[in-house]
């Protein structure tokens, strides 16, 4: 699926963190669209993995040296510290799908989400909130991957971005109750968004006008 008139789509999904936006990537990318294209935009951090994460398929995790010797060469579309640690969006995958058509999910905080869609301000952006700031706390809490100190700052960081999402420069807003139904809604977004008025290639819009 790509938007008339571009060979690829980026669809940005962006969450404070514990909100699901990672959830719902992986919702989405069910085999047969794999098939027809969809892909996953990896990231690479300099945080240490996680229980069950593997190196190229969640994050690509360097060390802090590693990271910037890429970040000096333009190697990212854009790169942030979030949460004490550095994270960056490879900027070649973006470009080869621009080129060659699919879609690609981007998993970001929102420091990436702004600046990637600064940069590619045709790109579909979704803001994922949770239902409530106690039901993130709840979710940060039963993930058990942080340490206390790490929960406080994710939490903190979290609550503010939830409070002042109407500043953000998001197109679309979901709130994640149910994770069926967010993704279903997510998937929505992405296939309806070619119907834009505003993203018709002028010449159909004229053959249809005459």
């Amino acid at each position: 699926m790509a938007a008339p008139g571009n060979k690829g789509t980026i669809v940005i999904i962006s969450s404070p963190s514990g909100g699901g936006k990672t959830s719902i990537c992986r919702k989405l990318l069910t085999p047969s669209r794999r098939d027809a294209g969809w892909r996953f935009s990896v990231s690479y951090t300099t945080r240490q993995p996680r229980k069950g994460e593997r190196h190229g398929r969640q994050y690509f995790f360097v060390d802090d040296g590693e990271f910037n010797r890429l970040r000096r060469k333009g190697f990212f579309a854009e790169c942030a510290r979030v949460h004490r640690y550095q994270y960056g969006t490879p900027k070649g995958p973006l470009e080869e799908v621009r080129r060659r058509g699919g879609v690609m999910l981007l998993d970001v905080d929102v420091q990436g989400a702004r600046s990637i869609h600064a940069k590619f301000p045709d790109a579909i952006a979704v803001f994922v909130l949770p239902p409530s700031i106690s039901a993130l706390k709840s979710r940060l809490t039963k993930r058990g991957t942080e340490t206390d100190e790490q929960l406080k700052v994710r939490f903190e960081t979290a609550r503010t971005e939830m409070r002042n999402f109407t500043k953000y420069d998001f197109e679309y807003l979901v709130i994640n109750r149910d994770l069926g139904q967010a993704v279903r809604q997510v998937r929505s977004i992405i296939e309806a968004h070619p119907c834009r008025i505003e993203h018709l290639p002028a010449e159909h819009m004229a053959r249809i006008t005459r």
